[in-house]
This record gives structure tokens, sequence and C-alpha cells, in this order.
């Protein structure tokens, strides 16, 4: 056996044995190798690296059926730290979280428009260096970032940041050259759903579609827990999907495109168009408070945006047929208006009895949703290498 094929089998048994203990913790060595069939010294050898590393903890002793009682193991969440880069249009967000998510500290900074590569990096970097003090650099085992955009996975290059008009900005590069350490990019809509595969409560779905509806309308596809990229890297981009041919020009150069119609400042301007004036509209926090007023025409806005929402997830549930679809951002905080009218559209629209149950939902991670994800980079590299690509 080649040296390279056993220290990848060695890694792929260490994630194997880890993950197993993350998701059945309290859990004993024999049963480990029990639903593992990994052999008994092997699962012994590992856990003491593991425990050895401070990425495990052994506890009280368990119960017994007879003989020695066995002594259970736990992830050492408090060990090690993740930092979580939410690097946004608008406001660039950190965290820095135990192993389970639970936030330790965080640190933010609104990005003034226009930016260079260089300025927005600095404003990134300078945030993780906020997060960081105090921490052991060795006990971080990486730093994720939620990019808005087209991300090249590969070489953690965003390659076009549309809303923020910038190009092929080096990530990954100028991060690990900065603070030493590993260091994943990953488009930010991809990114909130692999948070909300990690974090969201949803148990073991099979397909789910996490669609974030902010500044910008993008999607992340995760198949059997892992991440859907596609051919050139560009799946999940149901903002650029036309709806209207002859529609608004989008920041993308088409027209018609989702993003330009559902985005919070594509309702905004309907909002400027539609009311006038008379109406004080400045983001769509402001239309949503007027709904919340009772105003009829804020509200008959958010239904007519419910609406076509609905037309583009329609579109998602025929070329993805994904189990269940989880929507989030900030446009999203006006769900009690938008999805009454998505779902009806839903219904109205799908092409069988079965697709019309696809399951809908708001996202209970809240505006988490997509700095989890970031920190969920990582933690699938710790705990299941097998789920990267």
């Amino acid at each position: 056996m080649l040296r390279g094929t056993f220290q990848l089998m060695k890694s792929v048994n260490r994630s194997i044995i880890l993950n197993k203990i993350r998701t059945s913790e309290p859990i004993s060595r024999a049963q480990i190798a029990k639903e593992t069939n990994l052999t008994p010294p092997t699962v012994s050898s590992i856990v003491r690296e593991l425990i050895g590393q401070g990425l495990v903890k052994e506890s009280n002793l368990g119960h017994s059926s007879g003989g020695r009682k066995p002594t259970m193991l736990y992830i050492n969440t408090k060990g090690y730290f993740v930092v979580g880069v939410d690097a946004g249009p608008a406001k660039v967000e950190c965290i820095l979280t135990d192993l389970t998510g639970s936030v330790i500290h965080r640190s933010s900074q609104l990005v003034v428009k226009p930016i260079t590569n260089e300025q927005y990096m600095t404003i990134i970097k300078e945030n993780i260096s906020k997060i960081m003090k105090g921490i052991v650099k060795e006990n971080i085992i990486g730093i994720g970032v939620a990019m808005h955009g087209v991300v090249d996975v590969e070489t953690g290059t965003s390659l076009v940041a549309p809303i923020l008009k910038l190009r092929n900005i080096p990530i990954k590069e100028t991060l690990e050259k900065e603070f030493h350490l590993p260091v994943k990019v990953e488009n930010d809509a991809r990114t909130m759903a692999l948070g909300e595969s990690w974090f969201g409560g949803h148990g073991d779905v099979e397909s789910m579609v996490a669609v974030n509806i902010g500044q910008g309308v993008g999607a992340g596809i995760v198949i059997n827990g892992k991440l859907y990229h596609g051919a050139q890297g560009i799946a999940g981009e149901i903002g650029h999907m036309t709806i209207d041919l002859n529609g608004e020009l989008c920041e993308c150069g088409n027209r018609g495109c989702l993003q330009a119609l559902v985005s919070g400042e594509a309702i905004s301007e309907q909002a400027r168009k539609q009311l006038g004036k008379s109406y004080e509209i400045q983001s769509g926090q402001d239309i949503y408070a007027s709904a919340l007023n009772g105003d009829e025409n804020c509200i008959r806005l958010l239904e007519q945006t419910g609406t076509i929402i609905g037309v583009g997830l329609t579109n998602l549930i025929h070329l993805v047929n994904p189990s269940k679809v989880v929507l989030g951002g900030g446009v999203m905080n006006s769900a009690e208006f938008i999805m009454p009218s998505l779902l009806e559209t839903i219904q109205q629209r799908v092409l069988t009895k079965e697709a019309r149950q696809t399951e809908i939902v708001v996202t209970q991670l809240g505006s988490d949703a997509t700095l989890l994800g970031a920190v969920s980079l990582l933690l699938v590299e710790l705990f299941d290498p097998i789920l990267i690509g």
C-alpha cells in the first residue's frame, strides 16, 4: 500500500470516528467500533491521538450490562475554535465559535463603496484580528469565508463580486499569508446552505436548497450532505434566472433577473415608483415597518414580491426537485407578508401533487445562517472530509 493511500485512510478513519462521536456522544470505544466497522485496535489508537490533541475528552463511566463499565467519549467543543466571515456587499461580519457553533466573539464593519480589492481585504483582515485577540492561534482550526458573487472554490478567489463591482480578489491567498491558518472560501448562498445542513435542525434531509434573498439573490444546493457546485462552479445562481425578458436591468448586465425584481434594493425601487414621493422609502425595512402599521400599499407590494419569488421557486422545484427549500436573507424578515402569496403561487404552478408537498420554510438561524455556514466550511473538513468537493 502506498504511504499516501495509508495516510488518506488514516485521515478518513480519524474523521469517521470524530463524526461518530459528534453525532452519537456520549459513546464508548466499543460502540464506535461496532457502528463504524473499524477494528477495536484502530479505534483505540485513533481515539488516543484525538484525546492527545484535545479534540476528544473522556467522561464518567457509562452503563454496563456486565463486566467493566466503559469510558464514554465526547467532543471537546471548548478546546478548539473556528473563524467565520460573511463578506457581504454592504457589511463584513466575523464570528469566533467553538466546535458546536456557539458564538464567542463578534465583529462587523460597514463597507463604503466604491472600494478596491485591497481596501475590502483590509476590512476583512482587521475584523478577523479583532475576534482572535486573546485566543491561542494554535487552537483555531481555520477561517471560513462566505463571499457574495462567483467564487473559485479551489483557489479561494472571488472571481466576480457584482454588487461591489470587484473582480479577482485573492481571499484565500491573502488571509493565509496574514494569519497562517487554513482558509476556505465559498459563495455566500452555498455557505448558507451548508450552515443550514449543519446547524438548522433539518435532520437527515436527502436534498435541500437554501435561498438567500437580500441585497442579492442566490441559492445553495445540498445533496446527501454535500454541496453541489456544478460543472463551472455557478450552480445555485437562481438570482440570475430570467423572469421577465424586458424587465429591469440587473447588476449582471442582463434584464429581468429574479434578483432585479425581489432583492432588497429592487423592492425599495418598486416602492418609490409605485408609491411616489408621499412615502419616504429608504430601504426594505421601511416598507416592512409600514406594512406592520397596516399600510395596504406596502402590504400589497410585499405580496407581489412573494408571488415573484414563488415563480422563481417553482422553476427551482421543477429543475432540482429538492425535499426542502429554506429561505433566508434580509428580505425574508417580511416573511409574514411574503410567504402566503409565495406558497399560493407554488401550489398553483408546480406540476405534480407530490411536488406541491415540497417543504418551504424560513431559516431559524436568522442573520447568523451564513456566518455559521462559513464556520461549517471548516467543520466539514474536520468531521466529514468525504463530503468535500
